[in-house]
């Protein structure tokens, strides 16, 4: 949608590859004719009821913690072994691919008047900001055919960004199957049906980080209640929405600085919270109401990595150049300022995350120093370290969580390095892969698929 409120439709730019072959777009893929999508479903995709629980619907998947119980994804690819299709994406975007069904939802801010590689290339930094279109896609499973793509709204964005790693697409869609809320933040939250007809829309403003380096959060979705986080250098909010009108149910005030983090809802005895990150305090709010649950001390002064629970705890953390912080607090017993009690489990101050948000898969607790391929493995309801520091061979530099499926866990370099390890105590590695592009997206984990989101192309990868 431009400024003047009219949607608009865009094609998609670039190639697609297919089983290794590279076809214009205006080129049938073989095997697509009438009848060809029996064949493809056949081939390993499967379409599922509304279990929400089979698919990748939001940031960090259908758990919030990175899992997928249901995927068995391939163990091995390259370029030119199991990726069954690649797809360029046009513009830049971090944000996870988000999957329900047959399709792949993702959000991109493509840059008018610019082409070739420099389109995908970091456009932060006050000189290089220009006006960009703020695109969401809806792709096919199946064949990496665009099924539509919609741009929400036209503009240069107020602010600058960070001139090396920010996008002005980082947040992930979200979607209940029926809706597919895109957020981009200072350019406004929309909501479309699976069609691609907008629904509703909102604009919140303009957001103010901290040192111009750009924006980054996701909303999340429980029954109908759609929340988002603001918190940036002015007046920083929580605000729940009715997901079917865009109604605004509840708005609570922040006495917080800049934060990326997305906020986590789970239930507890009935009764759902928003549990959020931040500099000044940790928080948990009350689903329906907004009002406040339990509070703590905060985490660093950069809150990126999302919150993450099971076994009846959740755990924040944050790292960077101010310092590391992880607090692990038990549910049943968070009530009012818990700083200080036994709410709290256990704590960390070394060698957590800057960027990547945990993994927290069956009561282990995966943790990636900073930004770095350096991974420890924690008990989570204690704290007891299973195994620490291991350095992952080939991964120098992790902005991508870590996921996993099928008793293996998978860590995704920027240079396009994944390695697959077992899941479990001991440190074992299983296998390590490599494609040609650059990754800060999150992967996905769909059946027996991985997608993977580059800085050019999106993958699907599956065993023949």
């Amino acid at each position: 949608m431009d400024n003047t409120g009219v949607t608009r439709d865009h094609a998609i730019s670039g190639s697609i590859q297919w089983k290794g072959q590279t076809m214009s777009k205006g080129l049938r893929i073989p095997g697509l004719a009438a009848g060809a999508g029996i064949m493809l479903l056949a081939s390993g995709l499967a379409v599922h009821g509304a279990d929400g629980d089979a698919y990748w619907p939001q940031w960090r998947g259908p758990e919030a913690n990175g899992v997928a119980r249901n995927a068995d994804p391939p163990l091995e690819w390259s370029e030119t072994r199991n990726v069954r299709w690649k797809v360029e994406i046009p513009g830049r975007g971090s944000g996870s691919p988000v999957i329900w069904d047959d399709r792949i939802y993702l959000l991109t801010a493509i840059p008018e008047g610019v082409t070739g590689e420099a389109a995908h290339a970091p456009r932060g930094g006050v000189p290089q900001r220009g006006v960009h279109q703020f695109a969401v896609l809806a792709i096919d499973r199946r064949d990496g055919r665009v099924v539509w793509q919609r741009v929400a709204r036209e503009e240069e964005p107020h602010e600058a960004a960070h001139h090396l790693n920010a996008t002005w697409a980082s947040g992930s869609a979200v979607t209940d199957g029926d809706q597919v809320f895109a957020f981009f933040e200072s350019r406004g939250l929309y909501a479309y049906d699976r069609d691609g007809r907008l629904l509703w829309q909102t604009d919140l403003g303009d957001k103010y980080m901290r040192d111009q380096f750009g924006d980054g959060t996701t909303p999340v979705l429980h029954g109908n209640y759609l929340v988002l986080l603001w918190d940036h250098q002015q007046d920083s909010f929580i605000v729940a929405f009715d997901k079917r009108t865009g109604k605004e149910l509840w708005r609570t005030e922040r006495d917080e600085i800049t934060s990326w983090a997305t906020p986590l809802i789970v239930e507890h005895e009935g009764r759902a919270q928003v549990v959020t990150s931040g500099a000044n305090r940790l928080r948990s709010y009350d689903l329906e109401t907004g009002r406040l649950i339990w509070e703590s001390e905060g985490v660093t002064e950069s809150p990126i990595p999302s919150p993450v629970a099971g076994e009846g705890m959740v755990v924040v953390t944050s790292g960077g150049r101010s310092g590391n912080r992880l607090q692990a607090i038990r549910l049943a017993g968070a009530e009012g300022d818990i700083s200080g009690t036994g709410a709290i489990a256990w704590t960390l101050d070394r060698d957590t995350p800057h960027v990547p948000s945990p993994l927290l898969y069956d009561g282990i607790l995966y943790l990636l120093k900073g930004n770095t391929g350096i991974l420890s493995a924690f008990d989570v309801s204690g704290g007891r370290p299973h195994y620490e520091l291991q350095r992952l061979d080939g991964v120098d530099e992790a902005f991508s969580s870590p996921v996993g499926a099928a008793g293996r866990v998978y860590v995704t370099g920027r240079d396009g390095t994944t390695l697959v390890l077992r899941h479990g105590p001991t440190f074992e590695v299983l296998a390590r892969n490599a494609l040609d592009d650059e990754f800060d997206a999150s992967p996905a984990l769909v059946d027996r698929e991985i997608y993977l989101r580059g800085n050019r192309y999106l993958y699907r990868i599956e065993a023949e």
